[in-house]
């Protein structure tokens, strides 16, 4: 179990570190003859004979899939529509990878994705979805659906859904209300991605579980006081892009063991918020920051109380180098990385 956890981590912290690039599909099927079960329109190889690849053949609907399929490749196509009975054959499927059509929310027939009861990939970025595909596969362990105009998520699309570690909402039009009540109840979520939306309130009611959360380019202006008290996993935030303002942020709000990584870069802050000894990466570049404010940092420094911060980032604001106080060195004698401009 333990390696397992481990696996997850890694694999979630390294896509926490490409957040911003499409999904590293399988590679492209081999040139080689396919299996005679295989639709006539896709290559399903012979040595790979689980997978079927449709992908970037101008398809404009998605052909019967055949049994045996764990992997379906669909994307970069022109598919506008999942008609009823495409998958009742494909009841081994684990990958659904749809990115790159112009599918819409009322041409997903109802009893189509959630009969796939081994479905743990769902990607279905690139669309036309204004709303998700709901009853979803209880078996999903991820689910992207960057990059569609989604307007509303409603509430209880995700319920039962157990073994979801993994959610991927940019670039949509979400706003705070429109995703209140939609993550509730998950018991595995570790990264939410809700970044390039219509916030203006991080989300409500996401799991103790989470890991990682992303909410940068929305229009935050305030952290709700005791959010990350109730986030006791959570080491990677990210609130870039906002509009926080030093009266938007409580005191201690940060001030958490957990967190690792704190990006507050791009806002409109004119003090160093409170953080505690244990972050290790604090992006506050491009506020309004004035001030050198040793004590948000460091309480006090001592052989064994001093601040583990490797990376601190404050170019772009008004502050200097020089205007560090003296005690500076024993508070960040672990800072690997301080840049004022």
């Amino acid at each position: 179990m333990f390696a397992l956890s481990c696996y997850l981590f890694v694999g979630l912290v390294c896509q926490s570190l490409g957040q911003y690039y499409d999904y590293d599909y399988a590679p492209s099927a081999p040139e080689v003859q396919s299996t005679a079960s295989c639709a006539q329109e896709c290559d399903c190889p012979i040595n790979f004979p689980s997978a079927m690849y449709c992908n970037e053949r101008k398809l404009k609907f998605i052909p019967i899939v055949p049994s045996g399929i764990s992997y379906l490749y669909l994307q970069n196509n022109n598919i506008e529509e999942i008609k009823a009975g495409v998958f009742d054959n494909a009841t081994d499927l684990r990958w659904l990878v749809l990115d790159h059509n112009n599918i819409t929310s009322d041409k997903i027939q109802a009893g189509t994705i959630d009969k796939l009861t081994k479905l743990e990939k769902l990607l279905f970025s690139h669309n036309k979805l204004t709303k998700p595909p709901s009853p979803l596969s209880k078996s999903l362990d991820e689910l992207r659906m960057t990059d569609n105009q989604l307007t509303s998520f409603p509430s209880g699309t995700l319920s039962g859904l157990e073994n979801l570690t993994t959610i991927h909402l940019s670039r949509n039009k979400l706003t705070t209300e429109s995703i209140t009540g939609a993550f509730k109840g998950l018991k595995s979520l570790l990264l939410l991605d809700v970044s390039e939306n219509k916030l203006k309130k991080l989300p409500a009611g996401v799991p103790p579980s989470l890991l990682m959360l992303y909410a940068d380019n929305n229009e935050i202006d305030s952290i709700p006081n005791g959010y990350l008290a109730k986030l006791p996993a959570l080491q990677y935030l990210r609130v870039s892009h906002n509009k926080l303002v030093d009266s938007g942020i409580p005191a201690g709000v940060f001030n958490v063991s957990s967190l690792l990584e704190l990006d507050l870069s791009f806002n409109k802050l004119k003090t160093i918020p409170e953080i505690n000894e244990a972050l290790e990466h604090l992006y506050l570049q491009v506020n309004e920051i004035q001030k050198f404010d040793l004590m948000n940092i460091c309480k006090f420094s001592s052989p064994v109380n001093y601040s583990r911060l490797k990376t601190l980032r404050l170019d772009g604001n008004n502050v200097t180098h020089h205007m560090m106080p003296d005690d500076t060195s024993n508070c960040l004698r672990m800072a690997s990385e301080i840049i004022f401009e």
